[in-house]
């Protein structure tokens, strides 16, 4: 099923549209914990099991989505699908997207006055809590180590000798990623502004 799936969005047929419009139901579904989280559960679902995209390309819509207005889940919904199916493509896949969420939050304002206090649903909250920073934490990583580091095939953490030609670190971007940390903890100014400013980095240094 996934094989049929991944051959008919890749030949961008009007089934294939359906497809696509059924992966990101699925993404919106199963994203609990905001667009942070969609990033992880999207490079899961997009990179390592539809293989629609690789890691650079979707790392680099990741950082498209982050630098524009909106969520960012939807951002990327809408990239993807306009890049496959042209504009209808990005309105249906962002319906795709929301929809799973727009089902949810009535269903939540309809019923969830009666259930707020009961015992089970304050033990559910509790839970999820801890495990949506996990995999926020995990998204967070993952851009990190793409944005500072090169990590090569070959490179084993437990293999010393593996270190010097399969693991790099990019020298400017971690000085560039240390100050801009430095100046949000240690100053007012507007993260939009390092977003800007990070722009501008890349263009003259990258």
């Amino acid at each position: 099923m996934t094989d049929f799936m991944i051959s008919e969005i890749q030949s961008q047929s009007g089934l294939g549209l359906l497809c696509l419009i059924a992966v990101f139901f699925y993404i919106g579904l199963i994203t609990i914990g905001g667009g942070q989280v969609a990033i992880t559960v999207m490079q899961q679902v997009l990179v390592e099991h539809f293989h629609l995209i690789d890691n650079e390309f979707f790392f680099s819509m990741v950082a498209i989505s982050e630098s524009t207005p909106g969520p960012i889940g939807i951002n990327m919904a809408t990239y993807l699908g306009t890049e496959l199916y042209g504009v209808w493509g990005g309105f249906f896949s962002t319906l795709g997207q929301v929809l799973p969420s727009l089902i949810c939050i009535i269903l939540i304002a309809r019923f969830f006055g009666a259930f707020a206090q009961k015992k089970g649903v304050q033990a559910a909250f509790s839970t999820l809590r801890p495990a949506v920073s996990g995999v926020i934490a995990v998204a967070a990583a993952k851009i990190v180590i793409i944005a500072l580091f090169v990590v090569r095939e070959g490179f084993l953490l437990s293999s010393p000798s593996t270190w010097n030609d399969n693991f790099q670190i990019y020298g400017v971007s971690a000085i560039f990623y240390g100050l801009c940390l430095l100046i949000l903890f240690k100053t007012k100014v507007h993260p939009v502004f390092l977003v800007a400013a990070g722009a501008v980095f890349g263009v003259i240094f990258c």
